[in-house]
């Protein structure tokens, strides 16, 4: 497989000695994420942890969201997944 250039450099950030992490400031401004956001976490999979913000509870919605990303998971690693370009992605992304 040939290394493709990289489109967009992701936002990098550790965690703490208390286990906190950093949400980079402009992640946090386009998202509308203030002290106080609630997040629901998918359980991990290898090296790959999921948050879904929550408006202070978790609605029917939530719990779709999070039970089809953990359904995309186990499809990867089965490996039933297609190659899709980034607009195809989108597109998908937004029948959820």
């Amino acid at each position: 497989m040939k290394n493709k250039e990289i489109e967009q450099i992701p936002e990098l950030t550790k965690v703490s000695s208390k286990g906190q992490v950093v949400i980079p400031n402009d992640i946090r401004k386009r998202m509308g994420i203030k002290p106080g956001s609630v997040f629901a976490m998918m359980n991990p999979r290898k090296d790959m942890l999921v948050l879904k913000r929550l408006d202070n509870r978790i609605l029917e919605e939530d719990l779709a969201t999070l039970k089809k990303v953990e359904e995309v998971w186990e499809d990867i690693e089965k490996g039933r997944f297609r190659v899709a370009s980034k607009r195809e992605f989108l597109e998908e992304i937004k029948k959820w």
